[in-house]
């Protein structure tokens, strides 16, 4: 059985809104997209749901998601990935993602982390089995985007993802397992995909880098 339940706002400052500014601009230019994007949207602000039932989860993340009050069929979804120590409801609302959709008319599905997978709520960028196409993490946010863009007729065209920190290192496993899902990402403090097993080490990743250069990422 699925169902999709309010959650609160969190209002904390998490995040600076011109990240998100930003990847919204190349949200609105990227070949094909439609020009309604850039056109203000004026829906009325909505409320944060979480969704269950999504699909296997094998990753067993927590999926809520963000929709302006009367969104058309056909507008744009943004993945948002929240850092280490964070929420979906206070990083969405924090860096301005939910503003922006309202805003501009588009949707956003946040993934959330569970303590039970990382002590300190950080998506787990470093583990092969979380990195992996169809297993882990990936695989749990990849079904949470199938059923999003199935729930709200969203633009599959049009997908695309952006996180901070662990976020961001997750953001960089979401472009590279799953590169036809995502028209583009934004990586905000993140880390390249595959630097924690190219270091031997995420700590090592994190500090001096895998020891490759721009062009072998």
């Amino acid at each position: 059985m699925t169902e999709t339940r309010a959650a609160p706002r969190d209002r904390r400052r998490t995040g600076p809104p011109v990240l998100a500014l930003a990847l919204l601009l190349v949200l609105a230019f990227l070949p094909g997209t439609s020009p309604a994007v850039a056109a203000p949207h004026r829906a009325g602000a909505a409320a944060l749901q979480e969704v269950t039932g999504f699909g296997t989860n094998p990753g067993r993340l927590r999926m809520f998601r963000y929709v302006p009050d009367g969104l058309a069929a056909g507008r744009p979804v943004v993945v948002v990935l929240h850092g280490c120590t964070q929420n979906a409801a206070g990083y969405g609302t924090g860096s301005g993602w939910t503003e922006l959709a309202d805003r501009w008319g588009f949707s956003l599905v946040l993934p959330q982390q569970q303590p039970v997978n990382n002590i300190s709520s950080c998506f787990n960028w470093f583990q092969t089995g979380d990195t992996t196409r169809g297993l882990g993490e990936a695989a749990s946010v990849a079904q949470m985007v199938d059923r999003h863009l199935a729930d709200l007729a969203g633009d599959s065209r049009r997908v695309y993802v952006t996180g901070l920190s662990a976020g961001g290192g997750m953001t960089s496993v979401m472009m590279a397992a799953y590169p036809e899902r995502f028209a583009a990402g934004g990586v905000v403090a993140g880390l390249p995909y595959g630097c924690a097993q190219a270091a031997a080490s995420p700590w090592v990743c994190m500090s001096s880098g895998g020891g490759l250069g721009p062009r072998q990422w």
